[in-house]
């Protein structure tokens, strides 16, 4: 059975201090490869969430890419309890971030979560140990 993701994008990138701050739409960019990569290879359903479009939308296949209807800096948090109340199942849903408000009220609504920093790991194992075969 596959796992569905929903991804709290910015906080993803910004668990680890590799300078994205530096070049957010790239940061952005990078995750969603990864992020479409890893559906790819695994049949997992993942959705990312940023808090604004990047400026050039990166082409996805298997992932999907959304961003925050509202504006300002917790946007995205907003979009993905509003996706979880609209979710028939939310049981079936877990959400990366690392942010505790919006850890607490995932979980107050029924979803399971999972830190960024381990998702990362996880991420990062399976695309290399796959595509380096």
């Amino acid at each position: 059975m596959s796992t569905r993701w929903l991804v709290d994008g910015m906080n993803v990138i910004g668990s680890r201090p590799d300078k994205w701050w530096n070049d957010p739409d790239r940061a952005m960019h990078s995750l969603t490869k990864a992020l479409d990569e890893y559906a790819a290879l695994t049949g997992d359903d993942v959705t990312v969430v940023f808090d604004k479009a990047p400026r050039t939308p990166t082409q996805t296949t298997h992932a999907v890419v959304t961003a925050a209807s509202r504006k300002g800096r917790d946007a995205a948090d907003h979009e993905i309890v509003e996706m979880i109340k609209r979710e028939a199942a939310p049981s079936s849903l877990t959400v990366v971030t690392s942010d505790k408000r919006l850890r607490d009220q995932v979980q107050a609504l029924g979803s399971r979560t999972v830190s960024s920093g381990r998702f990362r790991d996880h991420l990062d194992a399976t695309t290399k140990r796959r595509t380096h075969r």
